[in-house]
């Protein structure tokens, strides 16, 4: 059988595009946020940007290359250009070295750093900690290596300010109480492929039902940290209203996941989960550039 040519393609696979086009979404909102409305500085949004998505692409590439044994027994990755043997794993990890050796240069060099230290280590986080460790050792991996995948927004505040900052914090909250229903909504349609390798997420070792219970718990938790941002007076209303409808939404789906399951159920609320994310940050955008608060 004839092996097709590796391209480009294959290299940008391994990024996983879709993951780190989210994570750079929140980093280039944290960025937004840090800058005063008109003012921001293209060098440290293009160098936070660049930077921070090769960092994110080399977890991507170093996760796969951990789990291409296990990604060739599942549906969901089994093309994925490691697990079909298309790609040789001494090119991916070259790969991965130059992206993870480029971001540390660029942030470093344009940015700060702070910036860079903490981009390296959220890379650890989900590449080594989380990838090699966490995954296969808990059904609370996602809860516990979430924060890796929730420090982007808090990257592009520094990127600005040079310190972290509690505002940039809440970002990461957010993110991090959202991560939990995100996934798990994700494994409860794939859970015969996670049980069919072992590995221990939460459907497979507790069972569908407790599972989403523990999306409505982590979704209301969620819902309610979003509201921060008003309360603390660093978005107005305009975000205030686009929290509360875009989570009253998201409740609505993991209500019905629960008492009026349909087919594909869980996999639409996957993906509105990502929609959601998208929209919310978007919204503080908004809200940044045009505040409307309420006068007391």
């Amino acid at each position: 059988m004839k092996t097709s040519a590796v391209s480009w393609k294959d290299y940008f696979e391994l990024c996983k595009p879709k993951v780190v086009a989210l994570l750079l979404l929140t980093s280039i909102v944290g960025v937004v946020l840090a800058s005063p409305p008109g003012d921001i500085s293209l060098l440290t949004l293009i160098a936070s940007t660049v930077g921070i998505g090769f960092a994110a692409a080399a977890g991507a590439v170093i996760n796969q290359l951990v789990e291409s044994e296990r990604d060739s027994q599942m549906n969901r990755t089994k093309n994925r250009p490691l697990a079909t043997g298309k790609l040789k794993k001494s090119n991916a990890f070259i790969f991965a070295i130059l992206l993870a050796v480029s971001s540390m240069f660029i942030l470093t060099a344009w940015i700060n750093t702070l910036t860079a230290a903490l981009t390296f280590a959220s890379m650890i986080g989900y590449a080594v900690i989380y990838t090699m460790y966490l995954k296969k050792a808990t059904p609370q991996n996602i809860v516990i290596g979430g924060l890796a995948g929730a420090t982007p927004p808090l990257l592009g505040w520094t990127s600005v300010t040079g310190n972290v900052d509690a505002h940039a914090l809440v970002l990461v909250l957010i993110i991090y109480t959202w991560t939990p229903p995100h996934f798990w909504a994700l494994a409860i349609h794939r859970r015969d492929d996670y049980a069919k390798i072992n590995l221990p997420m939460l459907p497979v070792t507790h069972g569908i039902e407790f599972t989403k219970y523990s999306i409505l718990g982590y979704t209301i938790l969620m819902i309610l940290v979003t509201i921060l941002p008003y309360l603390i007076l660093e978005r107005g209303l305009i975000y205030l209203g686009a929290a509360c409808f875009l989570g009253g939404y998201f409740l609505y789906m993991v209500l019905k996941l629960m008492f009026a399951e349909q087919q594909n159920t869980a996999i639409k609320t996957f993906v509105y989960s990502i929609n959601y994310l998208m929209l919310l940050f978007i919204a503080m955008v908004v809200d940044h550039y045009f505040p409307y608060y309420t006068s007391y």
